[in-house]
């Protein structure tokens, strides 16, 4: 796999992740907006914790992909998808 590709796919793998983990542990603010009511905004958003996680799942994802691309387990070459 060329490294650019490689980077490429991270790059996609990691937004796909970091929109996968955002909602988890988010709990809308107590009390609503005196003026609009509006509880949208959570409490505490954590997201250092939350790019965190993402960047680790994001790694193993991709390390899986890697492994399949370049091995023969999955090849491209012989077909769509022709499994060895």
């Amino acid at each position: 796999m060329h490294p650019l590709t490689g980077l490429a796919i991270y790059f996609v793998l990691w937004w796909l992740v970091l929109f996968a983990v955002l909602p988890f542990g988010t709990k809308p603010v107590a009390k609503p907006d005196s003026q609009t009511g509006w509880r949208g905004v959570p409490d505490r958003p954590q997201l250092g914790r939350k790019v965190l996680a993402t960047t680790i799942v994001t790694a193993i994802l991709w390390g899986g992909l890697y492994f399949l691309i370049t091995s023969d387990v999955l090849s491209f070459r012989e077909g769509i998808l022709a499994l060895h």
